[in-house]
């Protein structure tokens, strides 16, 4: 009877002890799991940020999440844009990477690429199929800042290879015509800019808010070569 008595004793002791265990057991094997994949995720937009093909390629073997963000809102595509790495933006939209997400500066692999004068990315922005309908912090399509900077090559595969609205107003309501001719610097580069913008369907009457045209700004600012692109149509 006594020996009976014991082993119920030391079956219920092991038992209480058992269960605590069990309990918190589980969360701290979440947990890690999750810090394992926060970390991947991490190493993975690092990689991409530093155009290793190879260590991208395989992370992505591992289950990696393509779409993951880092603490500034950016995929491992954008930051790879960020940095130009052409090669790799290509190898990440061949697997699938969203090129429409936007990091928390409002900017996506098409907007800041078209900002930029990233001629290649933009390329591949555009036959990967981005919206380009997405604005940036200012309200604004690739266009728009592209034909301010003098982005020659940007602006013409934009309007030639894309259904990027020409006639778009941002948060300043200016056009990309209106934005080439008041932050431009009337140069070659900005005349082509103009003449290109016009001659795929620019509206040149559209007005900022204070009601001025294109051409009006042109011959405010002295912008001779524009000012002669504007009266001829």
């Amino acid at each position: 009877m006594y020996r009976f008595f014991l082993i119920i004793i030391v079956v219920f002791l092991t038992g209480c002890q058992a269960r605590p265990n069990s309990f918190h057991g589980l969360p701290e094997t979440d947990s890690l799991k999750e810090k394992k994949v926060e970390l991947m995720n991490q190493q993975f937009i690092q990689m991409a940020e530093k155009g290793d093909i190879e260590k991208v390629l395989e992370l992505l073997e591992e289950g990696v999440d393509i779409n993951s963000k880092d603490k500034l809102g950016r995929t491992a595509v954008m930051a790879a844009t960020y940095n130009n790495q052409v090669k790799m933006v290509q190898s990440l939209i061949q697997a699938g990477a969203d090129i429409n997400i936007r990091d928390h500066h409002k900017n996506n692999v098409l907007l800041y690429a078209g900002a930029e004068g990233m001629i290649d990315i933009v390329k591949l922005a555009i036959a990967a199929g981005a919206d380009t309908k997405l604005t940036n912090r200012f309200g604004g399509t690739a266009l728009i800042p592209a034909s301010e900077r003098g982005h020659v090559e940007v602006v013409r595969e934009l309007l030639t290879h894309s259904d990027i609205d020409v006639n778009h107003i941002n948060n300043l309501h200016w056009t990309a015509l209106l934005e080439a001719v008041i932050l431009g610097n009337g140069g070659e580069k900005h005349q082509e800019i103009v003449q290109l913008l016009v001659d795929h369907g620019a509206d040149i009457s559209i007005t900022d808010r204070e009601g001025m045209t294109p051409l009006q700004h042109a011959k405010a600012r002295g912008l001779k070569g524009i000012e002669r692109i504007l009266e001829s149509n």
